[in-house]
This record gives C-alpha cells, structure tokens and sequence, in this order.
C-alpha cells in the first residue's frame, strides 16, 4: 500500500466525475486503475451522500478492464459461479475464500514472474505463465464448485474423484472443508515446484 498513513479520499460527484483531493484534479477510472498498480491506497466517497463507494468504483474499473478486450482475468464460468452466491447462505465463505487464494498466488508473485521471465530462455516468455494461470483456474473453479448449491451431487471432482457436497442452508461439513484446504495446498506446491525447477 501507499506509504500514506491514511489513504487518499477520492469524491465522486453527480456528474459522475472523480476528484482527487490530494493532489486537487479531477481523475478518470485509468488513473485510478494506475494508482491501484502502483499500490496506492485510496477509498471513494460519493461527493453528495458521503458514502463510501470503494466497492462500486473498484468493481467498475474490473468491468472496463475486462471489456477492452486485451486480457480477460475472469473465466465466464467462474463468474456464473460467483453471481450463484449472492443471497445464498454459503455467499459468507466466498470472500474470505477468495481473499486466502489471493494472498497465496501474491506470495508466489516474483518466483512466477521470474519463472516467465527466464523460460525457454525468453522465447516463449507468456506460455509458462498461461500454463499456470489455466491449472490455477481449474483448481479454484473445482473448488468454488464444491461449495455451490448447484453442483450435482456424484459429480467427478478434483482427481477424479465423486464429491458429495454440502446441503444447500446448511453450513460446509469437515469433510469438504478438509478438501478445499488441500484443493489450496496443491495449488501452493505447484507453484513451489514450478519455481525450484528454474533455480
């Protein structure tokens, strides 16, 4: 994050227009988009009401971001998955779930960008990295769908293997808590695995 003690206020107006009160100009969805890549923290205030409106904006620019048609970071079926949670009893589990799986690809970062940076001597520098990104995917959809109402029950899971899943209202049992725990723990040793092959 920023080395700011307290993050940058943002205001958004009627006229759908940002201003940044630390440096006193109007900004655009991209700057924003820069200042979060740049670990900038910052939080968005609707000008009018005073609600915090952090949530709204940051999702906004994943919309753009995604519709520009360059690099597409959400799968469409890990989104139909998403949007199945909301009002469901389950919707708890899912941020902190995917907040963990976050926090475990971050701390894997710079051995991935370095395994991209040097594989095949930088012939092919964008392959290893979809590679991993496409495995990592179909861990966290195999995953995700273990927890969903949705998910028919005997359907082949992670390994070939017929999973039960939980009642829907009904809290996750042991079992498929221990399964996603390991689910988490495979994509951890692949990457750790991916990056001693390159030392």
């Amino acid at each position: 994050m920023s080395n700011s003690p307290n993050p940058i206020t943002i205001k958004k107006y009627a006229n759908r227009r940002l201003y940044n009160t630390a440096t006193s100009s109007y900004v655009t969805l991209d700057h924003l988009c820069q200042m979060v890549k740049d670990n900038e923290d910052f939080v968005v205030y609707d000008a009018k009401t005073g609600d915090d409106i952090t949530r709204s904006v940051l999702t906004q620019i994943i919309v753009e971001e995604e519709g520009k048609g360059g690099q597409n970071l959400l799968p469409i079926p890990f989104l139909r998955q998403l949007i199945s949670f909301y009002g469901d009893s389950l919707g708890g589990l899912v941020p902190r779930y995917l907040e963990y799986s976050m926090q475990a690809f971050l701390r894997n970062e710079e051995q991935m960008r370095q395994y991209m940076q040097h594989a095949l001597d930088g012939l092919f520098p964008f392959n290893p990295l979809e590679e991993i990104n496409k495995q990592n995917v179909a861990l966290f959809e195999s995953a995700i769908k273990m927890f969903s109402p949705f998910y028919a029950p005997g359907t082949a899971a992670a390994g070939g293997q017929a999973a039960q899943p939980d009642q829907p209202g009904q809290p996750p049992s042991e079992a498929a808590l221990t399964e996603l725990q390991s689910r988490l723990t495979a994509m951890q040793q692949q990457l750790n695995h991916l990056a001693k092959q390159k030392k």
